[in-house]
Order: structure tokens, then sequence, then C-alpha cells
């Protein structure tokens, strides 16, 4: 049994045993995704967030559905925590009509305005500036939702990325920046790319409040992310928050890359161990908010709804050539 890190015994147990499930839905998707992306019949890259499912899970229990979430490339968890449309994910994978995006963005394009899900895309960085302007438009209408953005520790070497820091501090906009940093923008080390140490300690200094914790740190991750959320919803000004994670596979795709050693300086094993979601299991059995049936039934269900889905996928059609000339500019 994994140990959690510190006492959780003042934590919110219906919000971890939320979280929990949550997680645990997130994994089983991503691992379906996995198993089926070998038959060839998604054609689009994948960035899978096994291993970074928890901060997604949590602000997606924390959050309201008018507050906006926009991701980057790795956006799936980010989707589905939003409680996206499970069916028309899967499709859009496929590039199906009846996908989330129509079947032209793939898994990093992804969207549900219904859910406050407001899309995602693969240049990095680039929907930070996106993500302030729904942060403008909220303060404009003075509506009472955040803008939440996504991104990992590669985008914080933009320029996009700094100015919009500081267009929201000038102008004190109600956005969470979201920083999951797993510290390899895909095999280059954080250290290798620049001098700063700690993220957040770099943006602390631009005079925004920051927020910091590592997910295998149960406790401190819930409490930062639920306090960096409390503080823009609460004070209409922009946070930071740094969240120490670790994906388990490749940066883009469905395998180990273990074997190509650049990830040498990291702990794999012990990464691997303290996974997020069985230290959840793990609380959840032991201050008994679930039971091992309840877990085996959920899985159950969820793995019959993905097979469901993807023993049918051949039965949904692709977008047509006049399809191509819908929700674009002329």
């Amino acid at each position: 049994m994994v140990i959690i890190t510190g006492s959780c015994h003042n934590m919110n147990k219906e919000l971890v045993n939320r979280v929990f499930f949550k997680s645990f839905y997130i994994r089983a998707v991503e691992k379906k995704i996995q198993l089926e992306y070998k038959k060839q019949l998604m054609r689009c890259p994948i960035h899978l967030s096994i291993g970074q499912e928890l901060s997604a899970a949590i602000f997606g229990e924390i959050s309201v559905t008018k507050d906006y979430f926009i991701s980057p490339h790795r956006s799936h968890a980010h989707y589905l925590a939003k409680n996206g449309d499970l069916k028309k994910f899967i499709l859009e994978l496929h590039g199906k009509k009846d996908g989330c995006s129509g079947g032209r963005g793939g898994s990093m394009h992804l969207i549900d305005l219904k859910k406050g899900f407001v899309g995602s895309t693969a240049i990095v960085a680039n929907t930070i500036p996106i993500g302030v302007g729904l942060a403008q438009s909220i303060k404009l209408k003075k509506k009472k939702s955040i803008s939440l953005i996504f991104f990992g520790d590669g985008a914080v070497e933009e320029g996009a990325f700094w100015e919009s820091l500081n267009y929201s501090i000038v102008n004190s906009l109600p956005v969470l920046f979201v920083c999951e940093n797993n510290y390899y923008s895909v095999y280059t080390h954080l250290q290798q790319r620049q001098k700063i140490r700690r993220i957040s300690k770099k943006i602390k200094e631009m005079g925004l409040k920051t927020f910091f914790c590592n997910d295998r740190n149960i406790k401190s991750t819930f409490k930062a992310c639920s306090q960096s959320y409390k503080f823009v919803k609460e004070n209409r000004l922009p946070a930071f928050i740094e969240i120490e994670t670790h994906r388990f596979f490749e940066h883009c795709g469905p395998n180990a890359d273990d074997n190509l050693k650049y990830r040498n300086n990291v702990p794999l094993i012990k990464n691997y161990k303290k996974d997020p979601i069985s230290i959840l299991k793990d609380y959840c059995l032991k201050f008994r908010l679930t039971n091992p049936k309840e877990i085996n039934q959920f899985d159950k269900k969820i793995n019959n709804k993905l097979n469901k889905i993807f023993d049918n996928i051949k039965n949904y059609k692709n977008p047509t050539k006049n399809d191509l000339y819908n929700y674009i500019y002329k």
C-alpha cells in the first residue's frame, strides 16, 4: 500500500472521493486509447495524460460549468475533467463527422462549449493569450466565472506566456494560469533549456499570486489547487499555480520510451510507485469512502461503454468535402 504524504484527516473526503473516481475515469479512457491506437484507426498524433490526471480532475470537480477551461496539446484529461462528451471525444480521435470538432481537429483540437471547454491547440503557448482574452470578456461582462489556462513547462519559454501574464496583472483579470510541469519539452529537461530552478518563484517576482505543489503529495495538491481557484474566484485577480507532475509514457504516442534513457535523471520507478491515482485509491479505501466492489463496478461500467464506442467506430461517418468549408472565415 502506498503511504499518503502528510496528514490528510482534514481533507474534504467527499471531494477526494469524487476526484479519485474522475481520475480513475480519465485513466481508464487513456489506457483504452493507448491500446486501440496501435490498430491504426486513429490517424492523429496523441499526447496521453497518463500520470498527469490529478490536477485536471481536481479543477474539474471544484470548478463550475460556466468557468472556462482552455488547454494545450496534452488536452485529454482537461476535456474529460470538464465533463466533455466521451463518445464525441473518441469519435474526434478517429476523425469522424460526429466528433466534438467535427472530425477536423483530432486529439489536439478538442472543444465542448456547452461544458465550458473552449478548446485546445497544438501550438505551444498559443491558447494562453486566448484564455486571457476569455478572462477579459468575463470582466467586461461582469460574470462570476473565471478562466483556467492549462499548459506545460515548455510554454513558459514563449513570449506569449510572459506577455499574457503581464497583461493579466495590469488589467486585474480573473484568470488562473495552471502550469503542469513534467520537466520535459519532448526529450529535453527543463535544466537544459533554461536556468529557472522553480518556475513559480520566477513568476512571483512579477507580483503575481503564486502556488506550488507536487502531485505525489496529495494533501499539498488538493490544498494548492483549491486555494488558487478560490483566490481568483473571490478576488477577481490573476494567479499562477505550478504543479510538479510526471508523464508515464512518451511525449507523443502510446508507448513507453524509457529505453531512450533521456529521463535517466528522473527516478522513474519511484514515480510510478507514487502514482496519484493509487494513492487516492488507498486513501478512499482506508477511510471507507468507497470499497473494492464499487471500484470494480465503476471500472467495468467505463470499459463496457468504451468497448461499445470503439467496437462500432467504423459505423460512424467521415466528414465530407463540403464539411471542410464549415466553421471557417471566408
